[in-house]
């Protein structure tokens, strides 16, 4: 029997500017455990004052049911074709890596990066000298998502922090869903939150959210498992929930349940499609939108209890 943790697939895309965002979402809708970009270049053999510029995206897929999720790719990208005719010339390349091939892939892409005023993301194979008040949180993000190079982590930052500096109302019991690499749950624990559960159904992300705690300093505050939300005990003054639409509205209940009143509830991995089925559904139950985020095709959202 193959030792399937030990193999993934990398998929590299060239696609449109246009079409990358939508393509990332599908990626991480499928199981990628991690999705990357690269700029835009000029395509080949066009002339310059014409030629379409292109973009990369790498993704990275589990090895178990890849048939299943390329199939559910080329799928996907002929849909985009349809719908996108002048845009068709997407290429596809898929190499198998194994787990000792991963870090060196993720140090490509990920280099120190600051997100609102305060936090600096940086990997640990990377120095930094940080200015002034900067929040340093390092990352080795292993085989698990959140480097902070994302959208959707980007925006759930610069969220959070927004929310901490409003001063003695600062949350202090804070709950994170789908932690992944706890980039997320240190964030808030190096911000000022008094205790952080952080939660993730993958058993290695759980591992690497517990060594990226350690390096950060902040393994007392931080409460990181793999238990099931529906067995979690609240309140929580801060929900953070960076998934994709799908999880999002199917815990909505679960998060009025745990959030304390006037807690705020921070939800990201949204694009602009998913928009008005997500603002429908939340805006049943006893929130109101205190805040959106936009940034490029991805939304961010705070809500706040009633």
């Amino acid at each position: 029997m193959e030792n399937l943790p030990d193999k993934w697939v990398r998929v590299n895309i060239v696609a449109a500017p246009e079409l990358l965002d939508a393509l990332a979402n599908f990626m991480m809708e499928i199981g990628a455990e991690g999705v990357s970009q690269e700029a835009p270049a000029p395509s080949f053999g066009e002339p310059e004052d014409v030629a379409v510029f292109y973009e990369d995206l790498t993704a990275y897929l589990p090895w178990d049911k890849r048939e299943q999720r390329l199939a559910s790719l080329r799928a996907y990208l002929e849909a985009l074709k349809l719908l996108f005719p002048a845009r068709d010339k997407t290429t596809v390349t898929v190499q198998e890596i194994t787990s000792a091939d991963w870090g060196e892939e993720w140090k490509k892409y990920f280099h120190p990066l600051r997100i609102g005023r305060r936090i600096v993301i940086k990997p640990t194979w990377e120095p930094y000298e940080p200015f002034g008040d900067d929040i340093v949180i390092e990352i080795d993000p292993g085989m698990a998502f959140g480097t902070g190079q994302h959208h959707s982590t980007a925006m759930c930052l610069e969220a959070m922090e927004d929310l901490f500096v409003q001063g003695c109302q600062a949350p202090q019991d804070v709950l994170d869903v789908g932690t992944g690499t706890g980039i997320l749950g240190i964030a808030a624990a190096r911000l000022g939150a008094a205790k952080v559960v952080c939660l993730d159904v993958d058993e290695k992300a759980v591992g690497i959210a517990l060594g990226n705690a350690v390096l950060n300093q902040v393994s007392s505050t931080l409460k990181i498992s793999g238990d099931d939300i529906s067995r979690l005990a609240g309140p929580f003054q801060l929900i953070l929930a960076n998934l994709t639409a799908k999880p999002l509205l199917e815990f909505c209940p679960r998060f009025v349940s745990l959030l304390s009143p006037e807690g705020y509830l921070i939800i990201s991995g949204i694009i602009e499609k998913q928009v008005p089925e997500i603002e429908a559904s939340f805006c049943r139950f006893p929130f109101h939108l205190q805040r959106s985020i936009a940034s490029e095709e991805w939304r961010c959202y705070v809500f706040q209890k009633d």
